[in-house]
């Protein structure tokens, strides 16, 4: 209770000095002179319906709209599939390991939540740490103001056990509400990332997983660890600096998920290195690691862009010095693989929401939908940097930004 308390009291600031609005049992209209649905398709010159939470209809005869946002290019809002949402820079600037303070983590965590969803990201997926949990609560009750939160809870690794213990583990995260499980197949870029899970650990994970109806995300950088993870019947594959044509190709065949983090994680490393340096194995041989690997991100991502059928979804990896800069690594894809603009807009909204099993609820602009809209200034199917000019956020139809 004393972490909630404290939750509270950021809440009451945040809201306060954003202005949200509660929706009211009046209906809510948006004047929009071009929507992106989220799916491919473009709407002109209508209105964006909004009753309670959700889209009523898109209605080009209203009068008086509620907001004129005609000005800016209205979408969902975004989707980061992979952040660690409490993870923050302590009093000393340094990576904070262990506050053994938990109010102060709540302080953090809440300020990465407002970060974020001032940032357009109206859904995230933490993986994760067991403080997610009461967070996740805390924004689905209003307490505070935030993103959708999934979380992973904590994940599994070479060390979690035998084939049974895992799916012991597996057992109790479902117990335990987990939207998901997180798995380390391989090591870290910073140790090189050779395969680390066994291929029975990993049937194990993936296996018990699926029993049980929790998605997986499997954080694997070698072309031998994705294999295994993909033989296993995991879900969705994460970084893959080393992915090449025959794995890339393989995640396509099998309809697994692949969410490359290229441009955001390891270029906030390198721009915090003296905030990481001599924490764990952020190490300069760790960092020479990480140097190589954003050169090595650059020739992966145009590999996989250019995979027939591939998933490519948008997650971050995002921890302490990148909350607010998600959309980064949109831009990143672009300007690096040549990938069309609307296709990066697709993976941070349907395509994302579609790997979360959230399609029917979140990710584009329908009826029926989640009011989950953001308003950026310019045209971001022809300019992807207007992804990162966020003037307008509404999500499940409360306004939490608007600087018009």
């Amino acid at each position: 209770m004393r972490t909630i308390s404290i939750i509270v009291t950021v809440s009451i600031i945040a809201v306060v000095s954003t202005g949200v609005v509660v929706p009211q049992d009046r209906a809510i209209t948006i004047r929009v002179g071009t929507v992106l649905d989220g799916k491919g398709g473009v709407q002109r010159d209508t209105n964006i319906v909004v009753q309670e939470s959700k889209i009523a209809r898109l209605d080009p005869n209203v009068e008086k709209p509620t907001y004129d946002l005609r000005s800016l290019t209205v979408m969902p809002g975004m989707i980061d599939v992979h952040v660690h949402i409490n993870s923050h820079f302590g009093k000393d600037g340094r990576l904070e390991v262990d506050s053994h303070s938990p109010a102060a983590d709540a302080l953090y965590t809440a300020e990465n939540l407002y970060l974020v969803l001032m940032a357009g990201f109206t859904t995230v997926q933490s993986v994760g740490d067991p403080s997610d949990v009461n967070v996740r609560e805390a924004i689905e009750r209003g307490i505070i103001p935030g993103p959708r939160l999934l979380t992973a809870i904590r994940p599994l690794n070479e060390k979690s056990g035998s084939p049974e213990e895992i799916r012991q583990l597996v057992r109790r995260l479902k117990a335990e509400r987990a939207d998901l499980v997180k798995i380390f197949a391989s090591a870290s870029i910073r140790d090189g990332g050779k395969q680390t899970m066994t291929q029975e650990q990993l049937n194990a994970a993936c296996g018990e997983a699926k029993a049980q109806g929790l998605r997986t995300m499997v954080h694997a950088h070698s072309p031998e660890s994705i294999k295994a993870s993909i033989r296993a019947g995991c879900g969705q594959i994460e970084h893959g600096i080393f992915a090449d044509d025959e794995v890339l190709k393989m995640m396509a065949e099998r309809g697994v998920y692949f969410d490359p983090n290229v441009g955001v994680v390891l270029q906030n490393y390198m721009r915090n290195k003296a905030r990481f340096l001599g924490i764990g194995n952020y190490t300069e041989d760790g960092f020479a690691y990480m140097e190589k690997g954003i050169a090595l991100n650059e020739t992966m991502i145009k590999k996989a862009v250019a995979t027939p059928g591939l998933k490519l979804v948008m997650g971050t990896d995002a921890n302490a010095g990148a909350h607010g800069r998600n959309a980064d690594e949109l831009i990143a894809r672009v300007r690096q693989s040549g990938q069309k603009p609307m296709d990066a807009i697709i993976s941070t909204t349907s395509l994302s929401a579609q790997s979360l099993n959230m399609d029917r609820i979140i990710g584009s602009i329908g009826p029926g939908m989640e009011a989950d809209l953001i308003g950026v200034e310019g045209d971001p199917t022809t300019d992807i940097t207007a992804l990162s000019r966020v003037a307008f956020v509404m999500k499940g139809g409360r306004v939490y930004k608007n600087v018009k």
